[in-house]
């Protein structure tokens, strides 16, 4: 299928790997341009170096950075400005639900989510819909998950963050529509990946680990990254020109509440 997005212009945020660096994998397939973004040094580089091997130094670029800190966005989108213009496609990948369980916790525990789960899509999303709104082009997909759909396991301020980033893409869709600028959220459910968090699951608690996926996943099995990035590179291209304010749920039919 041709989505009509070749030489479109993507930041896919968090893609040095997991889910970002398969979507920033497709939307390369799709021969757009891509720029890659991360926090660690080797991780961002090889994966630079890996992109550019296959699609061509011109139509990658990689900015590393904290994308908490506002001045680093800055800098980023500068620099993406400078090369090659205005974005087309922001992929806002940027989360963590490494923290701390249970119903006891302290204000830092809440604070540090929501300033990796929210707070930084929040930042990145504003810098650049002035862009895309005075051209009368874009769209926006945000990464949730389904923690912030439905009770889980999971931390109670990663849930939280997860389920604010949802609400906010609805909202957010319906005040920029006129603009011809789209807002649309996926919210993963369990996705293996290398150095992702399922992979350290599987190492410490195996059997647990694969009877829970039986059970609770009618699939019965985990998702890839690349099922993750199709569904994102669909939603963001001229194919979904229709398609705004939805959150579209790749879980292998685990929750059980829409």
């Amino acid at each position: 299928m041709n989505l009509n997005i070749n030489d479109h212009l993507v930041l896919v945020a968090g893609s040095s790997r997991g889910i970002g660096k398969a979507i920033a994998n497709a939307f390369l397939a799709e021969q757009c341009r891509v720029v890659l973004t991360g926090r660690d040094a080797i991780s961002l580089n090889n994966t630079f170096s890996e992109f550019a091997t296959l699609y061509g130094n011109d139509r990658v670029m990689a900015c590393r950075g904290d994308l908490q800190q506002k001045e680093v966005i800055d800098k980023i989108l500068d620099k993406i400005h400078k090369r090659w213009g205005n974005l087309d496609h922001l992929i806002a990948n940027i989360g963590s639900g490494r923290g701390k369980t249970g119903w006891v916790l302290e204000d830092a525990d809440w604070e540090n989510m929501f300033n990796v789960n929210l707070w930084s899509s929040l930042k990145l999303i504003q810098a650049t819909l002035p862009d895309m709104i005075s051209k009368g082009y874009g769209s926006v997909v945000t990464i949730a998950s389904i923690v912030g759909i439905e009770s889980t396991p999971a931390p109670y301020p990663y849930s939280a963050a997860k389920a604010a980033i949802i609400n906010y893409s609805k909202n957010l869709s319906r005040s920029i529509g006129k603009y011809n600028v789209r807002v649309n959220c996926v919210a993963p459910g369990n996705i293996l990946f290398p150095g992702g968090s399922w992979e350290k699951h599987l190492a410490k608690r195996e059997q647990e680990i694969k009877q829970f996926i039986r059970t609770d996943v009618p699939l019965q099995r985990f998702g890839r990254p690349e099922e993750i990035a199709d569904l994102v590179v669909f939603l963001a291209s001229d194919r979904a020109s229709f398609i705004t304010g939805a959150c579209i749920v790749a879980d292998g039919g685990q929750i059980r509440t829409i």
